[in-house]
């Protein structure tokens, strides 16, 4: 027989090190290391005119939370996040609960409702600026023809309804994402007592209070913490539709860092306020994480 050596097998911690090790290169390369190098940079003048970049401490963190847009970036950004989660959350759960019902052609609906979540941000962004285009958007057509308007309003070009409209086509290309979740749950709530419920005199609204809703805190509160996460990071939709604009009315710290990046070259200013936009996301993941350890235990 041959003999075999024991110390020419490796041990279950060698072998977990060895699975771990091209995942742990990829997340320093691409995840710690720009990160790591973006903090240290929003202590820098960094520049892409000059080569040359001197420290400056906090001088950069001072500039931009003493500007004079700096409050109306935090109210944009929470504006944007707060009703682009709300409204697709409310009206993908409606739609889930309808189709959730599985009458005849529920899952042709599904399937039609899911196509807007697999087209590109930037198709929505193009798609929902011909809607509401001040000169000739379907949006003023419509509103026309129902005589609830005299003139043509400039949706994208007022302070007032430019956010609006950008919330309007984030809403919708978020809705399936919100539906495809929210029946996964209501899948999971026990029919036996909601017809028990039924049969106790309790009418729809109640079922849904007392039976539903708790049955689906744990999906729900998952839901809406990454839908926060994501329309904190969001970029593409708002700046095909808008850039920013009008007048800052639509810039959100997504798109503030691209601006003062790549419109400004001030690589500096844009890593300060991608840090201020981690820290804030930052806050959002911890909230998960806690969440999902919590339901593991």
């Amino acid at each position: 027989m041959r003999q075999i050596k024991m110390g020419s097998k490796l041990k279950d911690s060698q072998v977990g090190a060895l699975l771990i090790l091209p995942g742990l290169a990829i997340f320093l390369a691409i995840i710690l290391y720009p990160f790591i190098n973006s903090v240290a940079m929003s202590f820098t003048n960094k520049s892409m005119l000059k080569p040359e970049s001197t420290f400056v401490g906090l001088d950069n963190y001072i500039k931009i939370i003493t500007g004079p847009y700096f409050l109306d970036l935090i109210k944009n950004t929470f504006i944007f996040v707060f009703f682009a989660t709300l409204i697709p959350f409310v009206f993908g759960f409606i739609w889930a609960v309808v189709l959730n019902q599985k009458f005849r052609g529920s899952e042709f609906l599904r399937g039609v409702t899911l196509v807007n979540w697999i087209i590109p941000g930037t198709c929505i962004g193009f798609l929902w600026m011909w809607i509401f285009n001040g000169e000739y958007g379907v949006l003023n057509g419509l509103l026309t023809n129902l005589n609830l308007i005299d003139q043509n309003i400039n949706w994208m070009g007022q302070r007032g309804t430019a956010m609006f409209a950008v919330i309007i086509a984030r809403s919708w290309q978020m809705l399936p994402w919100y539906m495809a979740f929210l029946i996964g749950g209501l899948q999971g709530v026990s029919f036996d007592q909601i017809e028990a419920a039924r049969i106790d005199g309790a009418n729809n609204l109640l079922v849904f209070r007392k039976i539903v809703l708790p049955e689906m805190k744990s999906i729900v509160t998952l839901v809406l913490l990454l839908g926060t996460i994501g329309n904190l990071q969001h970029f593409d939709l708002p700046w095909v539709m808008a850039e920013g604009g009008p007048a800052r009315a639509t810039t959100t710290l997504s798109i503030e860092v691209y601006r003062t990046a790549f419109k400004n070259w001030d690589m500096g200013l844009a890593a300060t306020v991608g840090t201020i936009w981690t820290v804030l996301l930052a806050c959002f993941s911890f909230i998960y994480i806690r969440k999902q350890n919590k339901e593991e235990d």
